[in-house]
């Protein structure tokens, strides 16, 4: 077997575009809802985490549907803009970021959450605003929380299938990801090559997960030390 890099290679650009989006979107809505005493708060807390339960077929075939040409949307941005959404890596960029959003959000609103509220409180009476609480002091104060949101997204984001199958398909150097590439290994009973890039893929997430713990476990030992 000649071995092919390029599923690999998407998959971790994929996880990146993914993992920065997510980050950008979650940041403020994670500080909102940590900080939030709206009777909404549930309704979005519900909402965000509906992925986490959802079967991905379910979420994939409404993903699907909303981006196609059947749709508002999907007519609109192929007809006004020139950009077809479906089996191309940007539907696959949109599904994913819908898919791994409770990964990103939910990590750093309980970070937020954990964080005592007298250091808050005192960052709004020295005149901080919201804004720069969240940055300057918020932010720097649960790195644990956001180490874990951005690797567990990546990670997730790279061990997508079924949400990835039916937005992307399986085109080579566009949508034919990591996990894609070994479910047709599967259906074409090459078990040599399924192994090998199953392989890989548990130990990537087994290092990434190390590197999570490992980090976590000094940023405890250096609290405690404080």
């Amino acid at each position: 077997m000649q071995f092919d890099f390029t599923p690999f290679l998407l998959s971790f650009k994929l996880a990146s575009i993914v993992s920065i989006i997510l980050f950008l979107i979650a940041l403020p809505l994670a500080w909102w809802l940590s900080q939030s005493k709206s009777k909404f708060k549930p309704i979005l807390e519900a909402l965000s985490a509906m992925p986490i339960v959802l079967p991905p077929t379910v979420l994939g075939f409404y993903v699907l549907y909303a981006l196609s040409q059947n749709s508002p949307l999907g007519a609109f941005v192929e007809n006004y803009l020139g950009v077809k959404l479906v089996f191309n890596f940007y539907g696959l960029v949109i599904a994913s970021c819908l898919y791994s959003f409770p990964f990103m959000l939910q990590p750093l609103q309980n970070g937020f959450e954990s964080l005592p509220k007298s250091i808050i409180e005192a960052s709004y009476l020295c005149g901080k605003s919201s804004f720069q609480t969240l940055l300057k002091v918020a932010l720097p104060n649960i790195k644990p929380s956001l180490m874990t949101a951005i690797v567990i997204t990546f990670a997730h984001t790279v061990g997508e299938f079924g949400v990835v199958l039916m937005v992307g398909g399986s085109i080579p150097g566009e949508t034919k990801v990591a996990s894609i590439a070994i479910y047709e290994f599967v259906e074409m009973l090459d078990y040599k090559s399924a192994h090998i890039y199953s392989a890989i893929m548990v130990a990537i997430s087994f290092i990434v997960l190390l590197l999570v713990y490992i980090f976590n476990y000094k940023q405890k030992n250096i609290g405690f030390l404080r």
